[in-house]
């Protein structure tokens, strides 16, 4: 009896292998009556770990030919209001990039109970100190402070996280550059530069639509050239679209949503989503997770993004870029 045969795609030429001397994985039950079955290679895992520790290794080196030649290490403030573990857990990870990047931490840490007024007082104070260059606010503030009152009061020029409504106006612009990009989608875009994927002229989805992420991700992409389309709570029948992309950009907020069967073949899948899901065999009873079902995506993506280990490093090396950007804003080289 002659024995079937599985041809696999890879850049390789086309080698037949006998169907029972694969993993499992490889094999597709969907047409078992075909003699040659075409299995999808695995996705390539975009390693963004090891991307941002390579940018924050060229960021030391900038800061310290800023420091030898100009005498000016880039600053950055970083303000925490209240003790929110998550939050304090995020400050902290910045704070250590910030010395193992030679860049100077100004550590402002306040009670839960700080007023809207002293926080404002507060970032006044840092706006007019040259030594800070760049000002975070951790974020979710106290209730009764107006988040949106507290990043508008920051200095356009120091806004290193790109939220400032003058910044995300330019961004949105034709022919205009804002001083800042927001740090997660800069992130974003970065990994698919050196991932060696076009974005030009490519079919890009992003789901989720918020201020930090989704918007002005779709604006990056847009301004790459990228047709853009934004999947968002109300939109009818999502995994339609999403299977339109050849870029998926997943910042919604939801455990898994995107299924395997959502995504095109060969897609490049950008996971931003981070949720903790329970999970007994863990010390902690919990694991993180993206918006993207990893398991399913890896069998059907061509690149894609893991959780944890992708865009959030990322994330925090555009944070330290940004600063070191408005350290270096203004000096004549």
């Amino acid at each position: 009896m002659a024995q079937w045969a599985l041809l696999i795609s890879c850049p390789h030429p086309l080698l037949s292998v006998p169907l029972d001397s694969l993993p499992r994985r490889f094999v597709s039950s969907r047409h078992p009556e075909r003699e040659n079955l075409v299995a999808t290679p695995m996705a390539q895992i975009i390693d963004g770990k090891a991307i941002a520790a390579e940018i924050r290794r060229d960021i030391a080196a900038e800061v310290a030919a800023l420091s030898s030649a100009h005498n000016i290490v880039p600053g950055l403030a970083v303000v925490i209001v209240g003790s929110r573990k998550d939050s304090q857990t995020y400050v902290s990870m910045k704070r250590k990039a910030c010395a193992e990047a030679g860049i100077r931490s100004v550590d402002v840490d306040l009670p839960e109970d700080t007023s809207q007024a002293a926080l404002v007082a507060e970032v006044h104070r840092l706006n007019a100190d040259p030594s800070v260059h760049g000002i975070l606010v951790q974020l979710p503030l106290p209730k009764h402070i107006n988040e949106e009152h507290i990043l508008n009061e920051i200095s356009i020029e120091k806004d290193v996280d790109g939220f400032h409504p003058l910044n995300i106006g330019k961004l949105a612009m034709k022919g205009r550059d804002p001083l800042f990009l927001p740090c997660t989608p800069k992130g974003c875009m970065e990994l698919l530069s050196r991932s060696g994927i076009t974005v030009k002229g490519k079919q890009a989805v992003v789901v989720g639509r918020s201020n930090i992420v989704g918007l002005p991700v779709s604006l990056l992409l847009l301004k790459a050239d990228a047709t853009v389309s934004i999947v968002h709570s109300r939109t009818p029948n999502p995994e339609a679209i999403v299977r339109q992309a050849d870029i998926i950009i997943a910042a919604a907020g939801q455990a898994m949503m995107i299924k395997g069967d959502w995504i095109k073949p060969g897609a490049a899948v950008i996971d931003v989503g981070t949720n903790s899901i329970d999970d007994p065999t863990r010390k902690s009873g919990y694991r993180l997770v993206g918006d993207v079902d990893f398991a399913e995506a890896s069998k059907v993506a061509g690149h894609l993004t893991p959780v944890p280990g992708g865009v959030g490093p990322m994330t925090v090396a555009m944070l330290l870029k940004n600063t070191v950007d408005g350290a270096k804003r203004g000096i004549v080289l």
